[in-house]
């Protein structure tokens, strides 16, 4: 095994790079809006005077923001370095979690990396119904927490316990919520490990109380204000995000929920049939887990005295299982079909990264591909951004077109995330953060209000922002609208003062 150590950071290394490569990088790309921005809070506490509970709430149970704050400040790397940096350390750990599971469930070499290679090529993969890919194309708590939790999966398979309970920590103290799924499916692992012939699924009480411990760990985290009686807004603002609505999910994505489930109690009876009891354990885990996950989210969202833990997702657990499908599908895939043969592997990882990487760049062909550090960009929003962010005041307040992320060429950019500076709210991520702080509610519904009709403002309603919010500085298409004193522009947008 000592021997086979080189070659095996070799292809750790390739697949990290490898799925990077094919899954893009785009800092300040939508839920950077609130990751990266609280990053910058952190390092320079007078930026966003105006808005910053639009981001921190988010955070108060993580250390992520101080976690990367300390780090560039104890490196001096800059801020874009470094999450490029961690970026690729968490995908290479999760590319490294992948396989140290794979390599407990199959012996042959080829299962394992074939595995590994489905995994990174479908890190863009939509799991259904959630808005949630596999992986971000930026560096995200989640994506931390995914990779310590696929270590500690391993650790459990591995009959290390203590060490998966420490990686369960390090995971809930990024992201609680996908930390709870994850204690929660180590569970029934552990069960399913210790207990001969499965007889532990004739007990599901006992096992009932152990899953529920890991979607209850989140109980332990402030979030005292998710169980407040709702207020008309803030059911607006869920009602504006699908995944916060189970039951009007379409049909597909309902599909793409329970067909997993029914893949892995397939793959649990083919275990057994071939006599592989290891993998047949760690079939029926994933099966229960989810079974068992599925349920407590249909009766959480089916009574409406439990609406406020609708922003929790409980249907996040997909997010799990999907990374087990694609794992256990390319472990299949290599045993039983690529094998040794060197065509059968080149056509199948030209299909699947070929095919994924088509998908990126189409979806955001208005950006590089790549958006790494210091490179220059031809995308306008980027370009007006970048300006802002070098040219205007820290305290400086900016009012933008409320869908403006929705915009031609915008590729779903944060403004604050990239041109760090105030920004009213808007109405495409910021409800997900009202979802989340009903407080939130009414202060969102003001300003989006306000700017309901931006492709008509004039002179007198930019004064109007001013007046009513403090607004100093707005964001509009060029050429700007009579009156507005604009200090930079490109062929699509000027940045200009309110007088």
């Amino acid at each position: 095994m000592r021997r086979n150590v080189p070659v095996n950071i070799l292809l750790t290394l390739f697949f990290t790079t490898l799925g990077m490569a094919v899954m893009g990088y785009h800092p300040g790309l939508e839920d950077d809006g609130i990751y990266l921005t609280a990053v910058i809070k952190r390092l320079n506490p007078a930026l966003y005077p105006h808005d910053a509970d639009f981001f921190r709430f988010q955070l108060q149970a993580s250390i992520f923001d101080n976690w990367i704050a300390g780090f560039v400040r104890w490196t001096g790397f800059s801020v874009p370095a470094t999450e490029l940096l961690w970026q690729f350390a968490s995908i290479a750990l999760i590319v490294y979690g992948c396989w140290t599971i794979a390599r407990k469930l199959f012996p042959e070499a080829r299962a394992q990396w074939a595995g590994v290679a489905l995994v990174t090529a479908m890190f863009t993969l939509p799991v259904s119904g959630t808005g949630l890919y596999m992986v971000d194309q930026h560096l995200h708590p989640r994506t931390m927490a995914t990779a310590f939790i696929l270590l500690a999966v391993a650790r459990i398979l591995a009959n290390r316990k203590a060490q998966a309970a420490l990686l369960l920590l390090l995971a809930f103290l990024l992201h609680p919520i996908m930390a709870a799924m994850g204690i929660s499916f180590c569970v029934f692992l552990a069960m399913a490990m210790q207990e001969p012939a499965f007889g532990w699924l004739r007990r599901w009480p006992q096992a009932g109380r152990g899953a529920r411990f890991g979607f209850g760990a989140v109980a332990f985290v402030p979030l005292g204000w998710a169980f407040e009686p709702p207020n008309p807004i803030w059911r607006e603002a869920v009602q504006m995000h699908n995944s916060l609505c189970l039951y009007h999910w379409a049909w597909y994505e309902w599909l793409g929920a329970v067909a997993p489930l029914l893949l892995f109690w397939l793959l649990w009876r083919f275990a057994q049939k071939q006599g592989d009891r290891l993998l047949a354990r760690f079939a029926l885990a994933v099966f229960a887990y989810g079974v068992f996950q599925l349920a407590v989210a249909m009766i959480l969202l089916a009574i409406p005295a439990f609406i406020r833990v609708a922003p929790m997702q409980p249907m996040r657990f997909l997010h799990l299982v999907y990374f087990f499908m694609s794992l256990m599908g390319g472990c299949l895939l290599g045993k039983y079909l690529l094998k040794s043969s060197m065509w059968r592997w080149a056509v199948f990882l030209a299909a699947i990264n070929g095919g994924m990487f088509l998908s990126q760049w189409m979806l955001f062909d208005k950006s590089e591909h790549l958006e790494f550090p210091g490179r220059a960009t031809a995308n306008p929003w980027l370009q007006a951004f970048d300006w802002i962010r070098r040219n205007t005041p820290a305290n400086a307040y900016f009012a933008l077109d409320p869908e403006y992320m929705a915009a031609p060429e915008e590729d779903y950019h944060s403004f604050r995330a990239l041109a760090e500076r105030s920004m009213m709210a808007d109405n495409i991520k910021d409800p997900a953060m009202v979802a989340q702080v009903p407080e939130l509610a009414p202060v969102w519904a003001r300003q989006v209000a306000a700017a309901k009709g931006w492709s008509r403002f004039q002179l007198a309603d930019f004064e109007r922002l001013k007046t009513e919010f403090g607004v100093s500085w707005v964001v509009v298409s060029y050429p700007q609208p009579q009156g507005l004193d604009c200090e930079w522009h490109n062929d699509m947008l000027a940045v200009c003062r309110v007088p």
